[in-house]
């Protein structure tokens, strides 16, 4: 049985945009900003980070949204069906991918994780707690997929609490993870920071991200702000200034992090508000406005996010001479990083099209048997 088909193509537009931020900031980590000399630049592209929390909000509120729908349509959530629909969008190509860097690691370096331990954290999905506990695994391809362990663990709950607590569950315990990240994010902070924290891949805090994509389902109860476009545009901003005011003042970084018990809530704050913000700019945006390669980058975005980073290692460690050669061939030398930023995109798109087209795109007609709410998949 089929129910009326739920897909907004202006989310995939923003999975797209998500996307794009976190590939300009993992660019700096083959290619350093000196921030003392480009304070600007290395700000701003230090914002990249928060593209996560944006696919985590949008995946929190899609999820919800489908499961509610589910339930008013039929009187029940299907717990397997739910189950399954995840495992055949999320288990093919995330083990592929990382079983696949395992093995590619024999030939090429730094390209897969060299403990067997990370291995079974990443393949029980508990991968961000394993970073968490050892730091970044030396080897930048595998970094991304943390918080493909969050979500995992996000899913492994969701309809549990929706068909037990139905929406008031629902929101008591969205209510109640929001003060838990709150409460961590202020025992990081009285802790001190020196050099890396776990607190960006530790679940609890990212949390609040998934609470809020929860709840905003449920308030918004299928409606869409009816913005103008100007609205929308002033919208991305205010989200923009949000985020560049917790990074830079109040010390919400990824790596890093400065803030103190004070400053430290409302620096998170108003990260989740700049979520929202870019969440709720893009929302409802009329069609017409959207191009159509942009939802379809936002469609194959799965693919980008577990792909770009081993491309952007391939590009600028493994061919760094052929790289430099061929700036040179092409007269553009000085701009060797923007060659070699050009292809690492263009080779991360046409790997994520194929693996769309010839790998996922089977798993996701399987899907189709266990689905009651058509989404774009």
């Amino acid at each position: 049985m089929s129910l009326d088909r739920y897909y907004r193509p202006e989310l995939d537009a923003l999975r797209f945009l998500a996307f794009l931020s976190v590939f300009t900031v993992h660019r700096m980590d083959h290619l350093p900003i000196d921030p003392a000399q480009h304070f600007w630049l290395y700000n701003i592209c230090l914002l990249g980070n928060f593209g996560v929390p944006v696919f985590f909000l949008l995946s929190a509120f899609l999820i919800t949204e489908l499961l509610m729908r589910e339930e008013d349509r039929l009187g029940t959530i299907h717990i397997r069906s739910f189950y399954m629909r995840r495992i055949l969008r999320i288990w093919p190509l995330y083990f592929a991918v990382f079983y696949g860097l395992v093995l590619l690691m024999h030939f090429i370096p730094h390209t897969g994780p060299p403990d067997p331990l990370s291995w079974l954290a990443f393949t029980l999905f508990a991968g961000n707690w394993y970073i968490c506990l050892h730091g970044w695994i030396p080897a930048f391809p595998v970094n991304p997929m943390w918080s493909i362990s969050v979500e995992e663990q996000f899913y492994i709950a969701i309809p549990l609490i929706a068909l037990y607590g139905r929406r008031i569950g629902l929101k008591i315990i969205s209510f109640t993870l929001m003060a838990v990240s709150y409460a961590m994010v202020t025992w990081y902070a009285s802790k001190g920071f020196h050099g890396f924290s776990s607190q960006w891949t530790n679940s609890f805090v990212e949390f609040q991200f998934f609470s809020a994509g929860t709840l905003l389902s449920l308030a918004l109860k299928g409606r869409t702000p009816r913005w103008s476009i100007a609205g929308r545009i002033l919208g991305i901003f205010a989200g923009i200034t949000c985020l560049f005011v917790a990074s830079v003042y109040l010390g919400v970084q990824a790596d890093t992090p400065s803030s103190t018990v004070l400053l430290a809530p409302l620096g998170w704050a108003l990260v989740l508000a700049g979520t929202i913000l870019f969440f709720l700019s893009l929302l409802g945006t009329p069609r017409r406005y959207l191009p159509e390669p942009i939802v379809y980058l936002g469609r194959i975005s799965y693919g980008l996010y577990l792909f770009h980073e081993l491309i952007y290692t391939l590009t600028f460690h493994t061919w760094r001479a052929q790289l430099q050669h061929f700036s040179s061939f092409l007269h553009l030398s000085e701009w060797y990083g923007g060659v070699g930023t050009f292809i690492a995109f263009c080779a991360t798109v046409l790997l994520a099209h194929l693996s769309y087209r010839f790998y996922e795109r089977p798993f996701l007609r399987l899907k189709r048997r266990f689905t009651f709410v058509p989404s774009r998949d």
